[in-house]
């Protein structure tokens, strides 16, 4: 089990599998701070969430238009631990067994990202599209072939805080702000570290972005 760790979800209309979310966090974490941004969810989230009242769970609306970047500034901004998880509201953990060595790898690479297995309903499916980058090998600076550019998914990723607060994900783009930053970290000279030990369950949501058919 692992202290001292913030963990940031983005939640809008996640009532389905946030519960599961929460309760792989505490599972994998001995007693993690939980930040969840809130884009006005008009179902059960909170309700849901508010089940889980023996965690430290900080719940934030959004201010204003949403963004994701500004979603994750937001909580960055809020958490009070140095080691900040990224998890989406739909991934459940399954393998985070070696906090000691994503830390250390955090000394040496600005975000540790790992391993997503899709899932839907119930179903593992074949790893196609986006999925297609989650390698069974690490790898440093994942340049995605299909994409052509550098590679970070931010439902599935520790970062450094004080690397976070002077290097902000762009509140502009409406989507893939971790692909952007990745490119503006590697330019600057840092790395990223792909670590296949680290996996989650990514659950299919209907309005998800990154699933174009099941199979």
């Amino acid at each position: 089990m692992a202290n001292n760790i913030s963990v940031i979800i983005r939640c809008r209309n996640e009532e389905r599998w946030i519960g599961h979310a929460i309760q792989s966090c505490a599972d994998f974490f001995e007693s993690p701070e939980i930040i969840i941004i809130d884009d006005n969810s008009t179902d059960n989230s909170r309700r849901v969430i508010s089940t889980f009242d023996y965690l430290n769970i900080k719940v934030m609306s959004i201010e204003g238009d949403y963004t994701p970047g500004k979603a994750l500034n937001m909580g960055v901004r809020q958490a009070t631990n140095e080691t900040i998880l990224i998890l989406s509201a739909h991934c459940v953990l399954t393998s985070v067994n070696y906090f000691d060595k994503i830390n250390v790898l955090l000394s040496d690479h600005v975000a540790v990202w790992g391993k997503q297995i899709p899932i839907w309903n119930g179903k593992k499916v074949n790893r196609r599209y986006v999925w297609s980058n989650f390698k069974e090998e690490d790898q440093i600076n994942y340049h995605s072939p299909q994409e052509n550019r550098p590679f970070l998914h931010n439902a599935l990723c520790f970062y450094r805080k004080n690397f976070l607060l002077k290097n902000e994900f762009d509140e502009t783009l409406c989507g893939k702000e971790d692909r952007y930053w990745a490119i503006d970290a590697i330019n600057d000279g840092n790395s990223i570290y792909y670590d296949s030990s680290l996996s989650a369950n990514h659950h299919y949501t209907e309005n998800g972005s990154t699933w174009k058919g099941v199979g």
